[in-house]
C-alpha cells in the first residue's frame, strides 16, 4: 500500500506541475502577450486599407490642372456575408442599383476572394455614402472606404493627361500593389507617371462590433501605418495657350504641337476632336467610355503622337537639306518647271505643279513650294550613286537623324514611330528594279512616307536650332525629385551641318513674307517667323491642310506644327491657326481678329 501511496505522490505533483505550467503560459498569452491577444481579436477586427492621395498636376507655370475631391467606394468582405440574411431589395435602393447587378457583383467579388476586401460598388460622393453609412450595420461584410477622385479643371489638357481606369486581375498579378477595384493611370502622364503620382498604401486596423460597426481604433492605432501622398507633377504645358490651341480646333480633326525649341519643352499638345475628361470619373466611367469608343470621330484617339500622316511639301524642306549635305546642289542652282506639267519621268508620267517664277533656286522653291525642284535635286541625287540601294540608305540614315521612322522616347507611354521604309521593302516590291523615279513622291512628301504631328514639330525645332534638338517631354518638375530624367536635358544633333540650314530658314522665311509665298497669312507685324506649307493628297476626301513654323527668326521660342485632316490647301486652315498660336504665345494677344472669327467659326465635321 505504500508503494501505491507513493506512486499517487508522484502523480499528483506532476498534474499541479502540469496545471502551474498551463496557467503560467494563460496567463503570458492573456495578460503578458500582445501578439496572441492580437491573433484573437482578427475575429472583430478589420483591415481598412488607406489608399494615398494622387499627385496634384500643374501647368508650366504652377497653375493647378489635374486636383482631388473626396469620395467613397463601398467594400465587401465576402465570408462576413455568407449565411446572413439581408434585405437586398432595400440595399439595392440605397445604392441605386438593380437586383441582377447586386449578385453580379458579389459573384465577382467571390471569384476575387472570399477572404479578402474588393470593391462592391465604386465612386460614391460624400452625400450619398453618408445616406449609406446609416444602414451599413444591417449589411455585414460591407463597409466604406473613403478614397479621392481625380477632378479635371480643363477640357484642354484630355489628351495630355490621360485617364484612370480599374486594374484587371492580370495587373493585380503583375503589381502586388493593387488590389482589385484600384484605379491606375490608363493614357497619357497619368500612366506615364503612374508610380510617381499613386503614392503607397497605408493600413488602419480597426474595432468592429457584430453589425461591423466601427468601434474604434485597435489598440489606440498601434500597428496602423499612414499612407504616403502621391508626388506632384509640373507639366510643360502653357495651360492658356492649351486653352486657345482646343478652341481654335473646334469642329475640326487633327492636331496641333508646339515647342520651345531651346529645351524640348511641349508647350501645346492638341488633339482634335476631344472629350471631357470628367466622363471617364465616377459611376459611369464605363459606360462613357463604350461611348466614346463607338464614336465614329475617335475622340480617344491622341493624333498628336499616335496620328500617321504624309507631311506632304514640308517634307521638301528635308529633301533640299541632304541635297545640300551631300553636295548635289547649292543654293544658287537653278532649275525649271513646266508648270501643271511639272516633273516629267517617263512618257505620260509626271508629277504636275503649278504656275511660278522659273527657272528658280532652292530658296524660291521653297517660297513657291515647287514640286519640280525638288523631284530634280531628288533624282540628281540618286544619280550620283551606282546603287539605288546604297544612295536610299544614305538618304534614309539622314531621315532617322531627325528622328523620322523612330519612336521619339519622350514620355508618353503610347506613340508612333511613323513609316518610313527600309531599301529592303522597295527592293523585295519591284522586284530589285526601281529607282529614283520609282519612288519620286518620297521627294515631296507622298508615297510611303508617314510622319506624326509630334514629329513634324520636332523636325521644325531642329531647324529652328540649326541642327540639334531636346527629346520632346511633358513633365518639367517631379516635387522632391532633382531635376527630370537626363535624356531630355541632354542634347542630340541632326545629320546636317549647321551651315546648310540657313538657305533653307531663308526660304521659309520668304513663305510667309515674300511675294509669291504661300503662307503670307501667317505675317504677324513685328514677329519674323519662317514657316512651310503643305498640302497633302488624301485619297478619301479633302486634301490634308499643313503648316509647319517657327519664331522668331533669331533666337526661337516657339517651333509648331498643325495639321487639319480634310482641310484642303495648306494655308487655308493651318497657316492662319499656326499664326495665332505664334501670336498668342509671344504678345499674349491677337492682332487679326477677322482670321481669329474665321477660324472658331470653322467646321470642317460633317454631322
Amino acid at each position: 500500500m505504500k508503494k501505491f501511496k507513493k506512486r499517487h505522490k508522484i502523480v499528483s505533483g506532476i498534474m499541479l506541475l502540469i496545471t502551474i505550467v498551463f496557467l503560467s503560459k494563460l496567463f503570458y498569452i492573456q495578460v503578458v502577450n500582445d501578439n496572441y491577444k492580437f491573433s484573437a481579436n482578427n475575429n472583430v477586427l478589420r483591415y481598412d486599407v488607406q489608399q494615398p492621395v494622387r499627385g496634384l498636376i500643374y501647368d508650366r507655370d504652377s497653375n493647378l490642372i489635374v486636383a482631388n475631391v473626396p469620395a467613397y467606394d463601398l467594400m465587401i468582405i465576402p465570408r462576413e456575408l455568407k449565411g446572413k440574411k439581408i434585405d437586398t431589395l432595400k440595399f439595392c435602393n440605397l445604392m441605386q442599383i438593380t437586383k441582377k447587378k447586386f449578385i453580379e457583383n458579389y459573384n465577382k467579388a467571390i471569384k476575387y476572394s472570399a477572404y479578402k476586401e474588393s470593391v462592391f460598388i465604386k465612386h460614391l460622393s460624400k452625400e450619398n455614402a453618408s445616406t449609406i453609412g446609416e444602414h451599413l450595420y444591417e449589411f455585414p461584410g460591407f463597409y466604406l472606404q473613403k478614397i479621392t477622385m481625380r477632378e479635371y479643371r480643363t477640357n484642354s489638357t484630355t489628351h495630355v493627361i490621360g485617364y484612370l481606369g480599374e486594374v484587371n486581375l492580370q495587373k493585380t498579378k503583375e503589381d502586388k500593389y493593387y488590389t482589385k477595384g484600384d484605379l491606375f493611370g490608363v493614357s497619357g502622364v497619368e500612366a506615364a507617371y503612374e508610380s510617381k503620382l499613386r503614392g503607397s498604401k497605408g493600413m488602419a486596423i480597426k474595432l468592429v462590433d457584430v453589425h461591423n460597426r466601427d468601434q474604434g481604433k485597435f489598440q489606440e492605432g498601434k500597428f496602423d501605418t499612414l499612407s504616403v501622398p502621391g508626388k506632384n507633377l509640373t507639366t510643360t504645358i502653357n495651360i492658356e495657350l492649351q486653352d486657345y490651341a482646343k478652341k481654335l480646333m473646334k469642329n475640326k480633326i487633327g492636331a496641333i504641337v508646339a515647342i520651345e525649341p531651346s529645351s524640348g519643352e511641349i508647350l501645346t499638345l492638341t488633339s482634335s476632336p476631344t472629350y471631357n475628361p470628367n466622363l471617364l470619373i465616377g459611376r459611369k466611367r464605363s459606360e462613357n467610355y463604350k461611348k466614346l469608343l463607338k464614336n465614329k470621330n475617335k475622340p480617344l484617339f491622341n493624333r498628336a503622337i499616335q496620328g500617321t500622316y504624309p507631311p506632304g511639301s514640308i517634307f521638301k524642306l528635308l529633301t533640299g537639306l541632304i541635297a545640300l549635305q551631300e553636295g548635289i546642289i547649292t543654293e544658287n542652282q537653278n532649275f525649271s518647271c513646266n508648270g501643271a506639267s511639272g516633273y516629267s519621268y517617263s512618257k505620260d508620267k509626271y508629277v504636275g505643279c503649278h504656275h511660278h517664277q522659273t527657272p528658280l533656286n532652292l530658296v524660291k522653291g521653297i517660297e513657291v513650294s515647287c514640286n519640280t525642284y525638288f523631284c530634280s535635286i531628288y533624282n540628281k541625287y540618286f544619280n550620283r550613286f551606282t546603287s539605288n540601294i546604297k544612295a536610299y540608305d544614305i538618304w534614309y540614315n539622314h531621315l532617322t537623324s531627325f528622328g523620322i521612322g523612330k519612336y521619339m522616347n519622350n514620355d508618353f507611354i503610347s506613340g508612333s514611330t511613323g513609316t518610313l521604309p527600309k531599301s529592303s521593302y522597295f527592293n523585295n516590291l519591284y522586284k530589285g528594279s526601281w529607282n529614283s523615279n520609282t519612288i519620286i513622291s518620297m521627294a515631296i512628301g507622298q508615297g510611303e512616307l508617314l510622319l506624326t504631328p509630334i514629329q513634324m514639330a520636332n523636325i521644325t525645332a531642329i531647324i529652328a536650332n540649326r541642327g540639334f534638338y531636346y527629346t520632346p517631354h511633358i513633365i518639367k518638375k517631379i516635387s522632391t525629385e532633382n531635376g527630370i530624367d537626363s535624356s531630355f536635358t541632354k542634347k542630340k544633333f541632326c545629320s546636317i551641318e549647321a551651315d546648310k540650314f540657313k538657305p533653307i530658314i531663308e526660304g521659309m522665311q520668304q513663305v510667309v513674307e515674300g511675294e509669291d509665298g504661300t503662307g503670307q497669312n501667317a505675317m504677324i507685324s513685328g514677329i519674323e517667323i519662317c514657316g512651310k506649307t503643305g498640302t497633302a493628297q488624301n485619297p478619301h476626301g479633302e486634301d490634308h491642310s499643313i503648316f509647319i513654323a517657327f519664331a522668331p527668326k533669331k533666337d526661337p521660342k516657339i517651333a509648331i506644327a498643325v495639321y487639319v485632316e480634310n482641310g484642303g490647301w495648306g494655308a487655308t486652315w493651318a497657316v492662319p491657326i499656326a499664326s495665332l498660336i505664334i501670336e498668342k504665345y509671344l504678345n499674349n494677344s491677337i492682332t487679326n481678329t477677322a482670321q481669329e472669327t474665321f477660324i472658331l467659326n470653322g467646321n470642317l465635321i460633317e454631322e
